[in-house]
């Protein structure tokens, strides 16, 4: 019965190993996917994601011979949930702070950001000349961007959240909040998008603790010799010059 026993065992053994033999380059072969939202940086040309940063994340990972792959654009809501809880995927532009430094496995900083907060130019009643007196008004944020996460770590109450950033500057426009965080290259794009004059609106304060570094930024769940190739490959592009001759160009 022993002997029995151990046969059946090995081949069972024998037959498992098979399986995930079998299934492993199933499992290997599924692209990378590559998630972003709406910028400056990152827009849709047709029926493709373009932009500078989509450029620099494009040539790194085919300079790392990564280069089956898929780009795709999502509120930040979506895209950062898929970032935090699914494998493969590679997020950018994310901005990197000490509450998600181990969320990711960071791969390389593209570009650095500096936020401001904006009124209407006409609302005189807004006055803010440090943060705490932000406080006193509401803001338009986008869900679990770094604006939205940093203002709530400061106590910040009167937050009206949307899923995309072209949402808070209609509520701008139209009243229905004080104040929004943006960057200036930002401001220029809505205002062309809203046809308005970029006069009507005033920038009242720098966030200069929340300014910081956009990255490229992998899911905990990817593995690790995917990220080490695209580090390396960044790094190589961003020492040649590369990173910031296309980041330079007007989007």
């Amino acid at each position: 019965m022993k002997n029995v026993f151990q046969a059946e065992s090995g081949a069972v053994a024998r037959g498992l190993l098979l399986a995930c033999a079998l299934a492993w380059p199933t499992v290997q072969a599924k692209p990378l996917r590559l998630v972003t939202e709406a910028t400056p940086y990152t827009y849709m040309v047709g029926a493709r994601v373009a932009g500078p940063a989509t450029e620099v994340v494009e040539k790194t990972l085919q300079s790392a011979g990564l280069t089956d792959f898929q780009v795709k654009i999502y509120p930040w809501a979506r895209a950062y949930d898929m970032a935090l809880k699914e494998p493969g995927v590679l997020i950018f532009l994310i901005a990197r702070t000490p509450v998600r430094e181990t969320q990711f496995k960071w791969a390389g900083e593209i570009m650095k950001i500096q936020y401001h907060l904006y009124r209407l130019r006409e609302r005189t009643d807004v006055v803010v000349k440090t943060l705490v007196d932000a406080q006193k008004y509401s803001i338009g944020v986008m869900r679990d961007d770094v604006r939205h996460q940093y203002l709530q770590s400061k106590g910040f109450t009167r937050l009206v959240v949307s899923a995309q950033g072209t949402d808070n500057f209609n509520k701008l426009i139209g009243h229905q909040v004080d104040l929004v965080p943006m960057v200036e290259d930002d401001l220029d794009i809505q205002c062309t998008q809203a046809r308005i004059d970029c006069a009507r609106i005033e920038r009242v304060l720098t966030l200069d603790e929340a300014s910081t570094g956009l990255y490229m930024a992998y899911s905990n769940a990817t593995a690790d010799d995917t990220v080490q190739k695209t580090r390396a490959a960044f790094d190589k592009l961003k020492a040649d010059g590369t990173v910031r001759k296309i980041m330079q160009r007007k989007p």
